[in-house]
């Protein structure tokens, strides 16, 4: 019986080979399209997901209390002194690792020296992950201080083998490390990744603050992996209580928490304290794209099938009256859709693979996938047998509901809800949707645009940064005056964090005038050399920069304009303010500027002199010399004071161009898989006319002979489509006008849905359902009569 209707099924898809191929192509771009969109969302949804206990491994958060008993921010900031707290005193932490944030360090053998991320942590880190050891034994990696674990392409790129156990490298160019073990490459979707992984007893060595158990620095991370049957509101209350029991009770409180690390990626947004999404928005968004693109195809495929009706009633009553049953019937039309499917699968896969590389260009990530992997076979199975009942099963239970006689004597009643109601709805809801896409895309690309039109407050053009590391952290001095020299730059200075940074805030802030006792505002530090406004270009607004005619200027400080209209000041120059219990005196205002998030509002921002603190030198390129030769003399001078070190140069427009990837991540998947949304529709619309034509050559003939025009043929043709297209327009323009006011409105700062928006999505989609339409109509009009009369 399976065979038999294999065999009618292939016949059938041969006979009607525009159809048929109009519903594989279809098919398979939504296929492909699906796939695809799946494999990102299936990239974020495991992001660190790795290890075997994953739903075990917390991170300690921090709610930082604010004005009005409200939470001012939470991040996921910890000191020292709780991570041996935990371990010794919370019954239901099986592992406690103190870990720091990680960053590009130096690692060397002999001459082969990069700069590669580093990490130090706890050697309970190893129990909470399952890296997988090519050699060394995680129970004693990270017991000596002076020991290094690599990850497998940073051994082969230092040593050019993975057998390097025992080897020794230098770190940073002052601590010769023994390599204790060689772990395979952490997963991309990681947010702890590391090239190299050192203990905590070493960092202790190198940052005197990590060996310092206080309860004021809040620059570590704490990781806690709990028993599996601990109670988190039961911990989470055990952790408060025993911070508050460990630190001065007079002093103000940061409440803290425990977070499943796993969830910070997608669910990382908070709002006074409590969880309130974040990057999982965008994943449902896409996880919907995926599914109705593929929806559109089904429904191409539904559409052609039920407008095919009237050719295969016959075959149907036939059946029907020779004994067959309408269960068979429904089995033989499945069979057709799955084979149709099943061809459009294989094209799809292919698709799929010509196009993955360009897609992980395009968001410079690295998808594939695993052929030899049961989940993607029993995914990709799973996607393809409900896209065969899904497109086959409404055109199955339809034609298989024909009453034999009735389509014997070729008098099919069509049920109207049944046929052409629900073919309407069905091409209806294929414009809705992607007229919400293209309305959505266009919002998008406005909100992008506007955000990165949106002055930053300072002049990025020219603006360079290196990292101020080994000779240069001491050899600053001499270093600026050869680079000035030079003529490369015009002008540079030392910070402790570059000019777009997020960290370093802090609320140990006073002023005359104060209405509370305790300042509940985050304020932003940032520590600096001379030259300050003078290289970045940030808009003075009163007063003065730093400056060597100054001696009192080692106690001077500028602040933000937000910063002065907290303190109240009419007059700020020359007031005093107490900066982590130090005293500094106002002596310039500078006008705000994007250093962290350019959606919204940043923090208020105090600058004062440092001589001791280090981090990263910005110098103001010379416009008068060609980019390339400031670039290289940059390069020359910066290694024959540091020869240690890769000069390493980053644009500053290139790391404020980073803070919109996400938003650039959605604008480049609404406008790709918007485009493909579109163009299915259209090609079931084209499929629709076609045969639409196709059954009424006859009556085309007859009209053209008694006088019917062109246009006459072209209208009567083409109306009915043109009038669902409209329909289409009129409910998805108040459903995107609603959803995407609310997705802006989760931006401080954004633009609005302009008016020409509107008609621009709906003239463009009716223009293009116009072209579709009157191609086919076109070509029917044009046919000669006679050809659709002669045998009549």
């Amino acid at each position: 019986m399976f065979k038999l209707n294999l065999k009618i099924a292939l016949r059938n898809l041969w006979k009607n080979k525009t159809s048929s191929f109009i519903n594989v192509i279809g098919l398979a771009i939504g296929l492909a399209a699906c796939l695809m969109l799946l494999l990102y969302v299936s990239y974020e949804w495991n992001f660190d997901k790795q290890a075997k206990n994953w739903r075990n491994v917390y991170m300690v958060m921090i709610n930082v209390p604010g004005e009005n008993n409200k939470i001012a921010g939470t991040f996921n900031g910890s000191t020292t002194a709780l991570g041996p707290i935990l371990r010794e005193k919370l019954p239901e932490a099986k592992y406690v690792a103190r870990m720091d944030y990680g960053k590009k360090s130096l690692i060397a053998n002999g001459q082969n020296r990069f700069k590669k991320d580093s990490k130090f942590a706890e050697p309970d880190i190893l129990k909470m992950y399952d890296y997988e050891f090519i050699s060394g034994d995680a129970k004693t990696a990270l017991n000596s201080p002076l020991s290094v674990i690599l990850t497998e392409s940073t051994a082969k790129i230092l040593f050019g083998t993975v057998d390097v156990l025992n080897k020794s490298v230098r770190y940073q160019d002052q601590q010769n490390l023994t390599i204790t073990g060689v772990i395979k490459d952490l997963l991309e979707n990681s947010s702890n990744r590391f090239d190299f992984l050192m203990p905590w007893s070493l960092y202790e060595i190198v940052d005197p603050s990590a060996k310092e158990l206080n309860w004021n620095n809040y620059s570590f991370v704490t990781m806690v992996l709990l028993n599996s049957n601990a109670n988190l509101d039961l911990v989470n209350g055990k952790v408060d209580a025993l911070v508050k029991v460990n630190t001065d009770q007079n002093a103000q409180m940061q409440p803290h928490f425990l977070y499943q690390s796993s969830k910070l990626h997608l669910y990382g947004k908070f709002e006074n304290g409590k969880n309130v999404g974040g990057d999982i928005e965008q994943i449902w968004l896409f996880m919907g794209l995926a599914f109705g693109i593929l929806l559109i195809a089904c429904i191409n495929f539904m559409n052609m099938a039920t407008a095919k009706s009237e050719k295969r009633a016959k075959e149907v009553g036939i059946k029907k009256t020779i004994g067959a049953n309408r269960t068979s019937l429904i089995f033989q039309f499945l069979t057709e859709s799955m084979v149709l499917t099943l061809v459009a699968v294989i094209l799809a896969i292919a698709l799929l693979e010509i196009c993955l590389p360009a897609f992980n260009r395009l968001l410079n990530i690295n998808l594939g996938i695993s052929y030899f992997n049961a989940a993607s076979w029993v995914g990709i199975l799973g996607i393809v047998l409900a896209t065969g009942l899904i497109a086959g099963s409404y055109p199955a239970f339809y034609l298989s509901s024909f009453n034999p006689i009735q389509t014997l004597k070729r008098k099919i009643k069509t049920r109207g809800f049944l046929s052409i109601s629900l073919r309407q709805v069905l091409v209806v809801g294929q414009f809705c949707f992607a007229i919400i896409l293209i309305i959505s895309t266009l919002v998008i690309y406005r909100q992008i645009q506007y955000i990165k039109n949106k002055p930053v407050g300072f002049d990025v053009n020219a603006l360079v940064e290196i990292p101020q590391e080994g000779e240069l952290k001491t050899k600053f001095d001499l270093f600026k005056t050869e680079m000035l020299k030079s003529g490369a730059v015009t002008s540079m200075y030392q910070s402790t964090v570059s000019i777009s940074h997020r960290g370093r805030n802090f609320m140990d802030m006073k002023w005359d005038g104060m209405t509370n006792p305790q300042n509940t505002v985050m304020f932003n530090q940032v520590a600096t050399s001379y030259d300050f406004i003078k290289t970045n270009g940030i808009k003075l607004l009163q007063g003065r920069d730093f400056s060597k005619n100054f001696a009192s200027d080692t106690s001077a400080v500028m602040v933000s304009a937000s910063a002065v209209k907290l303190f109240g000041y009419k007059n700020p120059i020359g007031k005093k303010v107490t900066i982590l219990g130090s005293n500094g005196y106002i002596i310039g205002v500078f006008d705000d500027y994007v250093w962290d998030s350019p959606y919204k509002s940043n923090n208020p921002q105090v600058v004062y002199l440092t001589s001791g603190q280090t981090g990263t030198i910005t110098m103001r390129l010379n416009n008068a010399n060609n980019l390339q030769s400031n670039i290289e003399t940059i390069s020359r001078i910066s290694k024959a004071f540091n020869p240690a070190y890769p000069t390493e140069i980053t644009f500053i427009n290139s790391l404020y161009q980073e803070k919109y990837k996400s938003e650039n991540t959605l604008g480049i998947l609404s406008n790709l898989f918007g485009g493909l949304a579109i163009f299915v529709s259209c090609l079931g619309l084209f499929g629709l006319v076609a045969y639409s034509a196709e059954q009424r050559t006859k009556e085309f003939g007859v009209r053209k002979v008694l006088g019917a025009s062109i246009g006459n043929l072209m209208q009567l043709l083409s109306l009915s489509f043109i009038k669902m297209i409209v329909v289409a327009i009129i409910i998805a323009v108040p459903i995107s006008y609603f959803a995407m006011g609310k997705w802006l409105n989760n931006f401080e700062f954004h633009t609005e849905i302009s008016w020409w928006i509107i008609p621009v999505a709906a003239l463009g989609t009716l223009s293009m359902a116009l072209i579709t339409v009157s191609f086919q109509a076109y070509k029917t009009a044009k046919a000669n009569p006679v050809d659709a009369l002669k045998y009549e």
